[in-house]
C-alpha cells in the first residue's frame, strides 16, 4: 500500500487508509465467525514525529479481549499511546485493549490513538491482524462456508508406506529454459511447485548477469512445461529488483497464497489466487533487519533460501548462509506471518560445503514424522543433497541419507533414461501431496523438481545455464 498521507499547501493532509482481513481455519461448526476491518490515519506530522488514530471494526461474532498486530516498513517507533497498551519489538507492533474497550459487539468499532517517531519516510502499514485474523473487510463463518481443501496431487488418500533408508531416481531430461524473447536470461532455477485445480503453478527464478527476479507458468502436465507462458513477476506489484528462491503454499487460516523469497531479507508476498501472476503484493519482511545470530555467523556466505512450515501450532521458518549453518525462527500460526523470534541455529557442518544452502522441510503423511532436506557441495564441486528426519520441526534430527555414498539424491543414485544433461541435483521442491501450509508428501513414488545444467557449463555462478528437470523415486517402500 502506497503513503495514505499527502502534502497539500504546506500542510499535512490525513487520509483513511483501510486494510481488512478475514480468515477461517478448519475449524468445529460452533467456531465463531471471524472478520474485521482497520482504518489507521495519520492525524498530524512534523519533522522526527508523527501522531497517528485508529480504528478497529469487529465484523465478526462478539469478542472479549483483543490484540491487534502490524509491522512496520520505514523504521518507524511507537513512543506514547492511549486507550491501549501498545508495545514494539523490531518492527512489529502489538496493541492490546485496556481495562475499560475489551469487549467489540458485532459490527462495533473500538479506537486508540499514539504517537510515533519516523526518519526517512512514514508509509503506512499494509496489513493488520486482529486475534489472530488478517484484515480484509470480509467475514467468514466456518460453520456455513468452511474452506475449501484445494486440489491434490496425488489424491488426498495416498498409499501408506514410510521413507527408505537409500534413494534411487529417474530423472527427466530438461522441462524448463529460459524464452527467447529478449530478456536475456541465462537461468531457470529454484522451483516451488503446487497442483491446484488440475495444474502445476510453477514459481521460479530468472538468473542472469545483471541480477534475480521471478517468474511464473502453469501446465496441466510436465510434458508441456516449456510450452507454458512465462509471466514475470517484475511486471506485477511484486516489483522489479532483487527477488529469489521462491516457496509457495495456500495458507489456509488466511485463504491466501504466500510466495516466500529473498530479498536481502526474508520476504513475502500474498495472493488469492495463484493463477493471477498481478495479483502479488509487494514485498513484506518477516524480520526489520538481518537478525544478529545470522550476522554473527555468516562469514563470507549470503543470507539464501528461506523456507516456512507450520504444524497445528506454529509456523517455522527456515533459512541458510552458505557458511554450514541452518536457522529456525517461529511464530504462532494465529499470529503468522507477524512475530517471527530471533533465529536458532537448528543445525551446522564445520564444512560449509557439506551444509550449504536450499533446506526443504516436509511433513510426511501417515507418519509422525518430518524430512528435511538440504543441498551441499560435493567432493567433485557437484551439487547434492542430503536428509534427516525428526519427529517434530523444532527436531532433534536424525541423519537419514546424508553421504556422497548415500545421498538423497546426487548424480550417483539418478537414472538418466534420456541421457545425463546434468551432474549437478540442485534447488528444487517436492511434489506435495497437499498445498497448505503443513507441506505434506506422500512417501510413496516421490517427485522433486529440481534445477540442473549442462556438465560442461563453467563461468559467472549468475549466467550459468540452470534448466529445470524432475526426479521420480523408484523405490518406493509402499
Amino acid at each position: 500500500m502506497r503513503q495514505t498521507a499527502r502534502l497539500r499547501a504546506g500542510l499535512l493532509v490525513p487520509v483513511i487508509g483501510m486494510v481488512a482481513a478475514a480468515a477461517a481455519a478448519v475449524l468445529p461448526a460452533h467456531a465463531a465467525a471471524a472478520g474485521c476491518s482497520v482504518n489507521y490515519s495519520i492525524s498530524s506530522q512534523w519533522s522526527g514525529g508523527f501522531g497517528a488514530n485508529v480504528t478497529v471494526t469487529n465484523l465478526g461474532d462478539p469478542i472479549n479481549g483483543w490484540t491487534l498486530t502490524w509491522t512496520y516498513g520505514g523504521g518507524q517507533q511507537v513512543t506514547q499511546a492511549w486507550n491501549a497498551s501498545v508495545t514494539q519489538s523490531g518492527a512489529q507492533v502489538t496493541a492490546r485493549n485496556a481495562g475499560y474497550n475489551g469487549a467489540i459487539a458485532t459490527n462495533a468499532s473500538v479506537s486508540f490513538g499514539f504517537n510515533g517517531s519516523w526518519t526517512g519516510s512514514n508509509p503506512v502499514p499494509s496489513t493488520f491482524t486482529l486475534n489472530g485474523t488478517t484484515c480484509t473487510g470480509g467475514v467468514t463463518n466456518p460453520s456455513t462456508n468452511p474452506p475449501t481443501n484445494p486440489p491434490t496431487d496425488p489424491p488426498t488418500n495416498p498409499p501408506t508406506g514410510s521413507l527408505p533408508t537409500s534413494f534411487r531416481w529417474n530423472s527427466s531430461g530438461v522441462l524448463v529454459g529460459p524464452k527467447n524473447d529478449g530478456r536475456q536470461i541465462a537461468g531457470i532455477k529454484d522451483p516451488s511447485v503446487v497442483y491446484h485445480n488440475g495444474r502445476y503453478h510453477v514459481f521460479a527464478s530468472t538468473a542472469k548477469s545483471e541480477g534475480y527476479n521471478l517468474v511464473y507458468l502453469n501446465f496441466t502436465d510436465w510434458s508441456q512445461a516449456n510450452n507454458a507462458t512465462f509471466h514475470y513477476l517484475d511486471q506485477a506489484p511484486l516489483g522489479t529488483g532483487y527477488r529469489a528462491a521462491p516457496q509457495v503454499f495456500y495458507f489456509a487460516p488466511h485463504r491466501l497464497w504466500y510466495l516466500v523469497y529473498q530479498t536481502g531479507n526474508a520476504s513475502y508476498s500474498t495472493n488469492p489466487d495463484i493463477s493471477n501472476p498481478n495479483g502479488w503484493t509487494a514485498p513484506r519482511h518477516f524480520y526489520s533487519d538481518m537478525p544478529q545470530i545470522i550476522r554473527d555467523n555468516i562469514g563470507n556466505g549470503y543470507w539464501v533460501d528461506m523456507w516456512v512450515i507450520c504444524d497445528s501450532a506454529n509456523c517455522h521458518l527456515f533459512s541458510s548462509d552458505d557458511n554450514g549453518h541452518l536457522y529456525r525462527s517461529q511464530t504462532s500460526v494465529a499470529n503468522f506471518p507477524n512475530g517471527m523470534n530471533q533465529p536458532v541455529i537448528t543445525m551446522q557442518d564445520a564444512d560449509r560445503n557439506r551444509l550449504f544452502e536450499a533446506a526443504n522441510v516436509y511433513k510426511v503423511a501417515g507418519q509422525n514424522q518430518y524430512l528435511l532436506i538440504h543441498e551441499a557441495i560435493g567432493s567433485d564441486g557437484r551439487r547434492w543433497f542430503r536428509s534427516w528426519t525428526a519427529p517434530a520441526i523444532a527436531g532433534p534430527w536424525q541423519a537419514l541419507a546424508d553421504t556422497e555414498s548415500n545421498p538423497f539424491a546426487r548424480a550417483n543414485n539418478v537414472n538418466f533414461p534420456a541421457g545425463a544433461w546434468t551432474r549437478d541435483i540442485s534447488h528444487g521442491e517436492m511434489i506435495r501431496d497437499q498445498v497448505d501450509q503443513t507441506l505434506t508428501i506422500s512417501p510413496c513414488n516421490m517427485r522433486y523438481a529440481y534445477q540442473g545444467m549442462d556438465p560442461n557449463a563453467g563461468g559467472d555462478y549468475n549466467s550459468l545455464p540452470w534448466r529445470l528437470g524432475l526426479l521420480t523415486q523408484t523405490n518406493s517402500t509402499c
